[in-house]
């Protein structure tokens, strides 16, 4: 976690430079008139607070933990990083039926709004069929 404060701050300081840069640039060109361009200008400005944004939580868990990850030392096995991350059902369909509906949702925002309709139907039917999925069938308990 330790790389990933530094590699967050980096992200920041380059990001606080490019955006410093883009205003001088702005300021410097005659064909745009010697304005900012104000919708570079602030995208850039937010990736660089979301970059500080992120280093200085990182890097207070970090902290509030006490010591370092596995994942930060070098002689760490892989089992001393291993915990229990939740159960996942390795031969569920259901993700993949969310997925299609959430892909038939952007599918419908594109084409025609008509098809959100099925792809709601659908995604109401996959979350059931997820959340029900060990309740009955051969996988009930």
């Amino acid at each position: 976690m330790n790389a990933t404060v530094k590699l967050f701050w980096i992200l920041a300081g380059f990001c606080a430079v490019a955006t410093a840069g883009y205003i001088v640039w702005g300021l410097a060109d005659k064909e745009f008139g010697g304005h900012i361009e104000p919708v570079g200008t602030v995208a850039l400005a937010l990736v660089t607070i979301l970059s500080v944004l992120i280093a200085f939580y990182i890097g207070r868990v970090y902290k509030a933990q006490g010591g370092e990850l596995p994942e930060d030392r070098l002689d760490a096995n892989i089992d001393d990083g291993e915990a229990e991350q939740g159960f996942f059902s390795p031969w569920s369909w259901w993700p993949i039926m969310l997925g299609a509906s959430a892909a038939l949702m952007f599918t419908g925002l594109a084409v025609g709004s008509w098809i959100c309709f099925i792809a709601v139907a659908l995604a109401a039917v996959s979350i059931v069929g997820l959340i029900f999925e060990y309740q009955r069938g051969y996988f009930a308990h």
